[in-house]
């Protein structure tokens, strides 16, 4: 019903900066409500970073506010993550997250892309 492709993840040193995109496909993207971007390290419980509505509307994990930004194309049905000044506790494999109409249905999660922040 719905795919989440990623890319843009990478090796990045202390203060450098990375951009995610996800991009979203299949025959029901056009009930697609909420979007957003999700970490886990390992040995670690994954976490939000960042969400996005479908009407622009975002929500930041304080860890990330002021360092990453979201941002969201409805038309070609992206979702990017601008992250800058990283730090080594950035890194983790970041997963894409969309949720659907109706209230409730389950999540779709893309493979999920590598991010390593070295010091």
């Amino acid at each position: 019903q719905v795919q989440l492709m990623e890319s843009g993840g990478g090796l990045v040193q202390a203060g450098g900066s990375l951009r995610l995109s996800c991009a979203a496909s299949g025959s029901m993207i056009f009930r697609l409500t909420t979007m957003g971007w999700y970490r886990q390290a390992p040995g670690k419980q994954r976490e939000l970073v960042a969400t996005i509505t479908s009407g622009g509307s975002t929500n930041y994990a304080d860890s990330v506010k002021g360092r990453f930004t979201i941002s969201r194309d409805n038309a070609k049905n992206t979702v990017d993550l601008q992250m800058n000044s990283l730090k080594p506790e950035d890194t983790a494999v970041y997963f894409c997250r969309a949720d659907r109409a109706p209230l409730g249905y389950p999540y779709y999660w893309g493979q999920g892309t590598q991010v390593t922040v070295s010091s």
